[in-house]
């Protein structure tokens, strides 16, 4: 007879350690402990892209009044169907396809819980054994954390900062090969803020036709545009190549913890939906042969996984189609004075800089010039530090693939931006190197 001391002892997924070590809340969680109790000021948010604690982000009355009737109709407290109940993938099916060349269908449309669950379906789906997906760097951490914990490969292509952060292609041509997959785009961008032309999109569907795979369409940011470049979605160049859009209610209704999000396969030519090879001569690997009805494995991954809560999904064909523009607009307006106030700042504190301004999302990279601080190591020490002094919370580069840049969140409300940015100010002016 053993103690218990001798005879418990488990193994447990070792890829979750790596996961967890590139997972943006598991860096802010390390952030938000490190913040100083006895500091009476409030703590800023400007690392997380989660403005709806603001009142002036309110979400849209008629998105509100939608998941009141929805829960008080008593109709939708049973389970949904796996892929969504039809009224809901019929309204987003419409509403993707205001802005594409051609109409989607239902069966086009895959309901998620939020956007993160949509990633994780898509890349479950690819991962077939010496698979790999290439990914944007910097980039959103999440699917690295979860590539790591499915044994899925990861190699990363560069966004060029001095070309307003778009896909350097060649690097795109010259990591893949006959087991890639997929190349995930975000755009708008997570963490760079870019927005990109119609001209760029082509480009990025043509390489990826002429590689052979499909593109993974990150748009949880989807019109959330302020620039001079308007909103293009990658869908409109299905017929190019399959695109798998990735979205949700999240960030255009502010309204992330509802975890509504979809998947959905823009794919004019039924590409996605074969067996055997495509009819477009892509150059397919026997890996991809095998491993070529997308659909069907995404189902399969939806099969067991949760399903959104069924009233909110009820819910979106009128928040949908009632949310008036008005809505959209004053968000617009709001984000667009905060991305002003925010470059500007920047300008006044000389240890960063910001090679782009931003035309979407909610975000900013301002790159960290170390050699004009003391005692400052590197972006992370940068982040712990001001935190500790001042209250502020910035995301370090290192947490979306660039080591001492800093992604700034400015989508909070503007009085709260001007005083983050403040503190920011004279945190490094106090760790200035003296002259």
């Amino acid at each position: 007879m053993v103690n218990g001391s001798e005879r418990w002892g488990f193994r447990c997924n070792p890829e979750l350690k790596g996961a967890a070590a590139v997972n943006i809340r598991g860096i802010l969680m390390q952030l938000i402990g490190s913040v100083n109790k006895d500091d009476p000021r409030p703590v800023l948010p400007l690392g997380h892209g989660d403005p709806s604690a603001f009142p002036c982000f309110r979400t849209a009355k008629v998105a509100e009044d939608a998941i009141v009737e929805a829960v008080r109709s008593a109709q939708y407290n049973s389970y949904s169907s796996t892929i969504g109940i039809l009224q809901a993938r019929r309204a987003v099916a419409e509403y993707l396809s205001r802005d594409l060349p051609y109409t989607l269908v239902v069966d086009d449309v895959h309901l998620t819980l939020g956007c993160n669950q949509a990633i994780q379906t898509i890349l479950t789906a690819l991962a077939y054994p010496g698979a790999n997906v290439l990914l944007p760097r910097p980039g959103f951490p999440f699917y690295e954390s979860l590539a790591a914990s499915i044994n899925l490969e990861v190699r990363h292509f560069d966004l060029n900062p001095k070309k307003g952060w778009e896909v350097d292609l060649e690097n795109v041509e010259a990591i893949a090969d006959g087991n890639t997959a997929a190349m995930v785009i975000i755009n708008p961008g997570n963490p760079c803020g870019s927005v990109y032309t119609h001209q760029h999109l082509k480009k990025i569907a043509e390489t990826a036709r002429k590689l052979g795979i499909l593109v993974i369409a990150d748009e949880v940011y989807h019109h959330l545009t302020f620039g001079s470049n308007p909103f293009v979605p990658m869908g409109a160049f299905g017929s190019i190549v399959p695109v798998v859009t990735l979205g949700s209610i999240s960030k255009r209704w502010v309204v992330p913890g509802w975890r509504l999000g979809w998947l959905v396969t823009t794919d004019p030519n039924g590409i996605l939906r074969k067996l055997g090879v495509p009819s477009l001569p892509l150059p397919l690997s026997p890996l991809k042969c095998e491993w070529n009805c997308v659909v069907e494995s995404i189902i399969d991954c939806l099969n067991m996984s949760p399903d959104p809560p069924t009233f909110i999904q009820a819910a979106i064909p009128h928040i949908l189609q009632e949310t008036g523009m008005d809505f959209f607009s004053k968000i617009i307006d709001i984000i667009r004075e905060a991305a002003d106030i925010c470059c500007n700042r920047i300008k006044e504190v000389p240890c960063i800089t910001c090679p782009n301004k931003p035309e979407g999302s909610m975000f900013v990279m301002a790159k960290l010039d170390l050699s004009l601080l003391e005692d400052i190591y590197d972006d992370m020490d940068f982040c712990l530090k001001l935190v500790k002094e001042e209250s502020v919370i910035v995301l370090p580069g290192m947490a979306v693939g660039l080591k001492n840049w800093l992604r700034i969140t400015f989508a909070i409300d503007p009085s709260a931006l001007e005083d983050g940015f403040d503190r920011i100010k004279a945190f490094c002016q106090r760790h200035a190197k003296k002259q």
